[in-house]
């Protein structure tokens, strides 16, 4: 054995440095790489930093990551907003924003007394400034690191309607309505026991023990990309991972899984933040039997931004919303961002609280002024 490894190690040239390698090889190394991995590579020394900055290598890595960016048009898109390599640098890492906390609370101006109807409703001269055909979506659905769905929509829906109707009306998109319009491969998306999904014998059981709605919340996963192609900026306005939502509803065949982020409104809404509402409907159209296996159908995709009251944001301060949001702060520590959820989460609560307290008040008040007046007036009858 040793005489074998000694006539080996004779016919192998020993390699001196990296430098002796082919850069078709640091190439082909590198190209094998997701996007962390190829970041942190291009760190570790000048080649690997050189070859690195390769636009085809993050074409590669934006491709294996969302393959909604394989479609030409797409592609053509993030060419002439400024490549994939500072694609990916803007969508890669999450929205995080930690600006409310506990201190605050107090601290926001109310509407009505303090904030005029233009500061609540948004400037409007500024917001012409901002053209909502400028806003794409692009929208890749995985389920247990499988794509099920992948979608673009050129612009917001319904933005140029007459007589200003979409700015003084809650916001909200709706993918598959409108995205199916210019998709030539639309169909139905749908997932199966094939996928990965858990069989489930009758929609009783499942109501008992919960297992697909489980299995279907902790496996998927929605990227939701906003591009203004104007500003050339782009961020991924989700979660990756749910954050929460609601079995059987409306019917017992519905799921709703809840991704999202909180977005910056600063000096547009009175409470100076925003949740940003990204909602995936799933209805069971098949339940296992014979021959049969158990099947969801996507029905529904949505956008939409919330205040801290839970009120709907108009389609006029969304727009100046979604266009502070693209130049906010991001993290690639996913726990960061499910932080700045969760507190979002905790101060709306404890506002909900305050105010049913409050409210608790003044019904008190209102009834203790009412029997003082109607034991007045009997005392002055009397």
């Amino acid at each position: 054995m040793s005489e074998i490894l000694r006539s080996m190690g004779t016919s192998v040239a020993p390699v001196d440095c990296m430098r002796s390698l082919s850069t078709d090889i640091f190439y082909d190394i590198l190209r094998r790489l997701d996007g962390p991995t190829l970041a942190s590579a291009a760190c570790t020394c000048a080649a690997f930093s050189s070859i690195s900055r390769e636009e085809k290598l993050w074409e590669d890595v934006c491709s294996s990551l969302w393959p909604s960016t394989n479609r030409e048009d797409v592609k053509y898109l993030i060419s002439s907003i400024g490549g994939f390599r500072k694609f990916y640098a803007d969508c890669f890492p999450l929205i995080v924003n930690k600006e409310v906390s506990e201190y605050q609370m107090n601290e926001f101006r109310e509407y009505p007394e303090e904030w005029t109807e233009t500061e609540y409703y948004g400037d409007m001269d500024e917001v012409e400034s901002i053209s909502p055909s400028d806003f794409i979506s692009i929208v890749d659905i995985r389920y247990k690191e499988k794509t099920i769905c992948s979608k673009v929509l050129w612009d917001i829906p319904n933005a140029n309607s007459f007589n200003g109707w979409f700015y003084n009306c809650p916001f909200r998109i709706d993918l598959l309505t409108y995205a199916a319009r210019d998709d030539d491969d639309y169909g139905e998306v749908i997932i199966s026991v094939s996928d990965g999904l858990p069989p489930i014998t009758s929609l009783e059981r499942e109501r008992k023990d919960g297992k697909l709605w489980q299995e279907l919340r902790d496996g998927l996963q929605l990227s939701w990309i906003v591009v203004n192609k104007k500003m050339k900026q782009a961020a991924n306005f989700a979660s990756w991972s749910a954050l929460g939502g609601q079995r059987h509803w409306p019917t017992d065949r519905d799921f709703v899984i809840r991704f999202g982020s909180i977005l910056p409104a600063k000096d547009i809404l009175p409470r100076q933040v925003v949740e940003c509402i990204l909602s995936t409907k799933f209805r069971v159209v098949q339940t296992e039997g014979e021959g049969i296996q158990t099947t969801l159908k996507l029905t529904e995709v949505s956008m939409q931004l919330e205040d801290m009251e839970g009120s709907h944001v108009n389609g006029r301060n969304s727009l100046l919303i979604l266009k502070e949001a693209l130049s906010c702060r991001r993290s690639k520590n996913y726990s960061e961002v499910l932080e700045s959820c969760h507190l979002y989460s905790k101060v709306q609560d404890q506002l909900k609280e305050d105010k049913m307290r409050n409210e608790s008040r003044l019904d008190r008040l209102c009834i203790l002024c009412g029997i003082t007046a109607f034991i007045t007036f009997w005392y002055c009858v009397l």
